[in-house]
């Protein structure tokens, strides 16, 4: 039963990108802005109508109420599957993504994150980083905000790995805040080397306070990304029930932490 009900969702998944490839391309071609907001958000809007064909994934999301998506935030999410991105497009908003440039050359998919104005980054290129900022600059400037998965790829354990301090480094540079998200629940929704999608998957996506850097200068970078990368495993460990060992991965209990 599983199996068909796979094939059918697979089927869902593959007509909505071909009609989306289309549409986007229309209103691109009449969409004025130079940050692209309509394009971008209607890109969103396929991520999120991806995760609303698949009846397997349960989507609860909180703490988005009061956030404007014209208000620029440093977006930055844990990362667990490729799922992720469709259960973070149900967020209203429209963010810029801040994506590995080989993402780009994916037929259609790829062209699609060039058409709403993504950005490609080439992590093997030393000039990458000066690059990615400018473009991200400019977006912020004009009230778009943009999003890292700053650990850079995906958990393949389920904790949460070290953090880039790109994103940090960039929302201190720019002074703007820094907005949280948490993840969990979506490193069940297609299990690895399997196309059968898991019954019943329950997601949670939660967005956590914003950060004010305006008072922050470049040496507290790495300061900031501790903070935030702190509340995201005090949030998990939250949901999971577990301790903050056992979802950082960084994390490691020493002998005198256990001494009195």
């Amino acid at each position: 039963m599983q199996s068909v009900t796979s094939v059918l969702i697979w089927s869902g998944v593959i007509v909505l990108i071909l009609i989306w490839l289309p549409l986007l391309a229309i209103v691109k071609l009449f969409d004025r802005d130079p940050v692209r907001y309509k394009t971008g958000k209607l890109f969103r809007r396929l991520g999120y109508f991806l995760s609303r064909v698949n009846p397997n994934w349960n989507v609860h999301i909180e703490g988005h109420e009061y956030i404007d998506d014209r208000t620029p935030y440093v977006v930055v999410s844990n990362h667990l599957s490729n799922a992720d991105i469709p259960v973070i497009s149900n967020l209203p908003w429209e963010l810029k993504w801040v994506a590995k440039k080989e993402l780009f050359q994916i037929p259609i998919v790829g062209w699609m994150m060039r058409l709403a104005g993504d950005i490609p980054v080439d992590r093997a290129a030393s000039v990458s980083k000066v690059g990615t900022f400018k473009k991200c600059r400019f977006y912020l400037e004009r009230n778009v905000s943009v999003m890292f998965f700053p650990e850079g790829t995906r958990s393949r354990s389920g904790k949460l790995n070290r953090f880039a301090t790109g994103a940090f480094d960039l929302a201190i540079r720019e002074k703007i805040p820094v907005l949280p998200l948490v993840l969990d629940g979506t490193q069940g929704c297609l299990p690895k080397n399997s196309w059968k999608f898991e019954p019943d998957v329950y997601v949670k996506l939660k967005v956590l306070d914003p950060i004010e850097t305006a008072h922050l200068e470049k040496e507290d970078s790495r300061e900031l990304m501790e903070t935030v990368r702190n509340s995201i495993a005090q949030q998990l460990a939250e949901w999971r029930g577990e301790s903050l060992d056992e979802v950082d991965a960084m994390r490691r209990s020493r002998p005198q932490d256990d001494a009195v």
